[in-house]
């Protein structure tokens, strides 16, 4: 059955609902420990959700530096960064500006990874970035402690979440690139690589943790461990940029979950109103030209009606994940910039 928005899209967007309900969490347990050891245990929590299906996959060791920045960047300075930031920060604005990351994979995209982006994709970028704007006007510079006026936004603290997302843009290409690994195995190995860093920095710079080492294990499984591996499946489908615009509302996700304790603004319903046409249009951008596959082997989830998947490797009906090879051929057709369609766009 044709869903009139494709499985890869509600993967992405039930990542985004999962990761975005973590941030006020992560706050209240950051009380107990410092922002490497939380970032390590959220990351364990991962490794530990995923570890059932991803060492019953065959591993390769073909795409290993990739795989190796992906967790560097994605598993390690990524998350160290924005938790160091939310400690400065309140939790809901630190949550919007976790948008930032949409922009800046959009732009890495444009500038090293050769994703195309058409008027569709930038105008879905720009309304996702005004969304941001007005939640953020939503929230000003978020509760002083104690309950006080609102405080100004610090400089400190954006700038560090900024770089958070800058080291995430990385990530999310590197990952979507990925064609040798499913995405258990990926959020599975990136889960040990930034449990293990993490863990042990927070050891030596914030000593033990105090409370909360299970629950930050069980967010973890499902914010870092589903939640990846939801968007790495997603992004192999529609790109990066495209995938991220789709994560990217996970703020207003936490937005929603908010509205259960505190009072609906108005800020709010127009930022969602801006969202859902950012949706419209990063959904709704083809664009079709004469281009040239060159012969692969790869692991992905696909389905066998897409004008590539015609094998018969392990052959099932609708979306499966297996080992499968393409043989050269050069045709014209509407398509993203997934796994299949990273060629320029010369001229």
């Amino acid at each position: 059955m044709r869903l009139p928005v494709p499985p890869p899209a509600l993967w992405c967007l039930l990542a985004a609902a999962l990761f975005g309900a973590s941030t006020p969490v992560a706050k209240v347990l950051l009380d107990g420990m410092g922002p490497v050891t939380l970032s390590g245990l959220f990351y364990a929590g991962a490794a530990l959700a995923t570890a059932p299906v991803a060492l019953r996959a065959r591993w390769s060791l073909a795409e290993l530096p990739r795989l190796v920045g992906a967790c560097l960047l994605g598993g390690v300075a990524g998350p160290i960064l924005v938790f160091l930031g939310l400690r400065l920060a309140p939790a809901g604005t630190v949550a919007l500006w976790l948008n930032l990351e949409a922009p800046a994979t959009a732009l890495l995209g444009w500038l090293f990874f050769r994703e195309h982006l058409g008027a569709r994709a930038w105008g879905a970028a720009a309304l996702t970035f005004l969304a941001s704007v007005v939640l953020t006007g939503a929230f000003g510079g978020g509760v002083a402690e104690g309950g006080g006026p609102p405080s100004a936004p610090s400089w400190m603290a954006i700038s560090l979440v900024t770089a958070g997302c800058v080291a995430w843009g990385f990530d999310n290409h590197l990952t979507a690139l990925l064609e040798s690994y499913t995405p258990a195995q990926t959020t599975f190995v990136k889960g040990v690589v930034a449990a293990s860093v993490n863990l042990a920095l927070g050891y030596a710079l914030e000593g033990r943790p105090g409370a909360g080492v299970v629950t930050a294990l069980g967010v973890g499984a499902l914010a870092y461990g589903a939640s990846i591996a939801l968007y790495v499946a997603g992004a192999q489908q529609l790109g990066a940029t495209r995938a991220q615009l789709l994560f990217a509302t996970a703020p207003f996700w936490g937005v929603v979950l908010a509205w259960s304790r505190e009072p609906v603004l108005a800020e709010q319903v127009v930022a969602g109103v801006v969202m859902l046409g950012a949706l419209v249009l990063a959904h709704g951008e083809r664009h079709a030209h004469a281009h040239t596959h060159e012969a692969v082997r790869h692991t992905h989830w696909h389905r066998h009606d897409d004008e590539h998947h015609d094998h018969h490797e392990g052959a099932v009906g609708g979306w499966h994940v297996h080992a499968h090879a393409h043989e050269a051929v050069t045709h014209d057709h509407a398509h993203v910039p997934d796994l299949h369609h990273r060629h320029g766009h010369g001229g």
